[in-house]
């Protein structure tokens, strides 16, 4: 499946990369915004199949990924 890109509504351009049941939001082209992942919807799994309108709201509940690494018990 190919990614997707858009731009947002804020002129932003992102590419839309689809992870098993979550999608991420990766920054392309000049958006120095963080990468966002989202779960995907329920009701499609291709992005294509998206409007602009449908994948905005998308963007707009999702989240930073989280970082998987865990605190020292050595530090203070």
């Amino acid at each position: 499946m190919a990614h997707r890109r858009f731009q947002d509504g804020n002129g932003a351009r992102w590419e839309v990369v689809v992870r098993g049941r979550e999608w991420i939001f990766e920054p392309v082209e000049g958006n120095r915004g963080p990468a966002r992942t989202a779960p995907a919807p329920g009701y499609e799994k291709d992005p294509y199949e998206l409007s602009i309108e449908e994948l905005q709201r998308l963007l707009d509940g999702a989240q930073a990924p989280r970082s998987n690494a865990k605190k020292s018990p050595f530090l203070d």
